[in-house]
């Protein structure tokens, strides 16, 4: 599909869901969404076919924003739904990774997911920042957005909030700040690192949800050494805890092969201000 048509389909599923909810504040705040197509249909009428909408906008994620020009993405069969996620936390498994640091584990946290993948490649305003590597100035090779509780606007998909108090609560962490990562193919990646939060704060919690085609995310010893790894997608949530940020390093390494993009978004606290 051309881009702005499926932007209208996305609009379209977004006013149905609202319609149904009866939310009128909700109805408004996607007709005035600038990013967005007005469309003509009437989402009464479209109503009947929202599934048909919704496996119509996930068989492919076409050319949304201008940097970024994706291939066809094959969804998962539970990616389909509307977005939710298990405030209990059910089935979560944590491992060890010393006395000190550990890793949390729920596949399928996000449920809905693959729908939540393509509201937020169409909504975000995604951005392809420049870093130093090598003592050369280089795109980093990767798309990023950015929100936090100062930003003018909402969350940008309402269940994001529901993610953010539920981990608040859980981690007892004021979470207020979401970073989001587009990994177009298998040629995008984040080189080894800690997240800048261990400067700042005494075991910091980074919550990550990865959405679309799953990919390899690694951790190892700072400074090197044998890599453990775990293969996220399709609404899998990983949280890293503990010492994770001071002992040891995280990656998400290129691969040769990659069915479709992934999209993490990162959940951080005490970094609003």
């Amino acid at each position: 599909l051309p881009a702005p048509e499926l932007r209208t389909i996305l609009a379209d599923v977004a006013r149905v869901r609202a319609a149904e909810l009866e939310d009128a504040d909700l109805i408004d705040r996607w007709r005035r969404d600038p990013f967005l197509t007005p469309s003509p249909i009437d989402p009464r009428a479209l109503r009947t076919s929202v599934r048909f909408a919704k496996l119509t906008v996930m068989s492919t994620v076409t050319a949304l924003p201008a940097a970024y020009v994706p291939s066809s993405y094959q969804a998962s069969l539970f990616g389909i739904d509307d977005p939710w996620i298990d405030a209990g936390f059910t089935g979560v498994e944590r491992t060890m990774l010393d006395a000190d640091s550990w890793i949390d584990l729920l596949p399928r946290w996000m449920q809905g997911s693959d729908l939540l993948f393509g509201e937020l490649v169409a909504r975000l305003r995604w951005a392809q920042r420049e870093v130093v590597m090598y003592d050369q100035l280089m795109l980093e090779p990767r798309l990023t957005a950015w929100w936090t509780t100062g930003s003018r606007s909402a969350e940008p998909a309402a269940v994001l909030a529901d993610a953010r108090d539920a981990l608040t609560h859980r981690y007892d962490k004021p979470f207020d700040s979401i970073g989001f990562n587009l990994y177009r193919d298998g040629r995008d990646s984040v080189a080894w690192h800690a997240d800048r939060e261990r400067f700042e704060h005494e075991d910091p919690v980074v919550a990550i949800v990865s959405l679309g085609s799953p990919r390899p995310f690694q951790i190892r010893r700072t400074g090197g050494g044998p890599a453990q790894s775990w293969l996220v997608g399709h609404g899998d949530l990983l949280v890293m805890g503990g010492a994770c940020q001071h002992d040891w390093e995280h990656a998400v390494p290129k691969v040769a092969h990659a069915h479709g993009p992934r999209l993490s978004i990162m959940f951080r606290h005490h970094l609003a201000e």
